[in-house]
């Protein structure tokens, strides 16, 4: 996709994450709309995959693992518009029986979803598994893995961050979104994050720090973090600056919105500042 295209798709999977949590009555819009510019370049430009062709072993494709699970309105929308499943089943969001649970789960098989993920901090241990059997097996396909910058308090982060430095993940990407809020309040009041890029440097990993709302600069990021990775043999860490709920005036840089849906009448306000171009489901 080009980056008008780019743009118009990041403008519906917006519109398809606040009619999704509206409809739901629950769920996590603010992350979820911070985080939309990064995912739709990274399925739509970025990562070596086909809907038709995928499994959860990933061979011979690209991978993709969330670890901030609660972010899966945007996951269910990037992966419905790129052919995993239907579209409509986007309406189906945090139903009883439905596939497109509250946090990600690979028990009903919704095509796409590689692993679980919900319990904060586990995403990047499995995303450097993977990329450990990649490398193993010879294959010259990567790993993309996206948490949060509240998710990096957990220890498990660090340990993670430890064994793929330790065992040369070249192949593995992380992505960080950066938008200073979750669920209590600023990262910096609740744990305070401190300087996220010198610690992914302290632990062995090369760091990117890029605008995650201008799609130039995130298709960039993306080709420097594949450089990097081959001429270092070592994991980059890509840290997306980002506003949580941006596209979205009411809900934007604050986290009162980290988990909260929209009312119906909320609902329409936002809907009226995106642009609706790929059709709603």
């Amino acid at each position: 996709m080009d980056k008008l295209q780019l743009q118009k798709t990041a403008s519906q999977v917006r519109r398809d994450i606040i009619r999704m949590v509206t409809s739901a009555k629950s769920g996590h819009p603010g992350g979820s709309l911070s985080t939309t510019d990064m995912l739709t370049v990274l399925y739509f430009k970025v990562m070596d995959h086909d809907p038709k062709t995928w499994t959860r072993d990933g061979k011979g494709q690209d991978m993709f693992i969330l670890s901030a699970g609660h972010l899966a309105p945007v996951y269910y929308s990037v992966l419905a518009r790129a052919g995993y499943f239907p579209v409509k089943e986007l309406g189906t969001l945090r139903q009883m029986g439905s596939r497109l649970q509250g946090h990600p789960s690979v028990r009903r098989g919704l095509p796409g979803v590689t692993q679980a993920s919900g319990s904060l901090g586990q995403g990047l241990s499995v995303a450097a598994g993977l990329a450990l059997a990649k490398k193993m097996d010879g294959e010259q396909h990567r790993v993309y893995v996206l948490c949060g910058d509240g998710e990096s308090e957990e220890g498990q982060i660090w340990e993670g961050a430890e064994f793929a430095t330790h065992h040369g993940l070249g192949n593995l990407i992380g992505m960080t979104d950066w938008n200073g809020q979750q669920i209590d309040g600023s990262v910096e009041s609740v744990c305070g994050g401190g300087d996220l890029e010198k610690k992914w440097q302290a632990f062995g990993w090369n760091t990117i720090v890029a605008d995650g709302h201008d799609i130039d600069a995130i298709v960039a990021a993306f080709d420097k973090a594949a450089e990097k990775g081959r001429e270092t043999s070592r994991p980059t860490m890509i840290l997306f600056k980002t506003e949580m709920g941006h596209g979205v005036d009411f809900m934007a840089g604050t986290h009162k919105w980290h988990g909260k849906a929209p009312s119906p009448e909320q609902c329409e306000q936002a809907l009226t500042q995106l642009e609706e171009t790929l059709g709603d489901y």
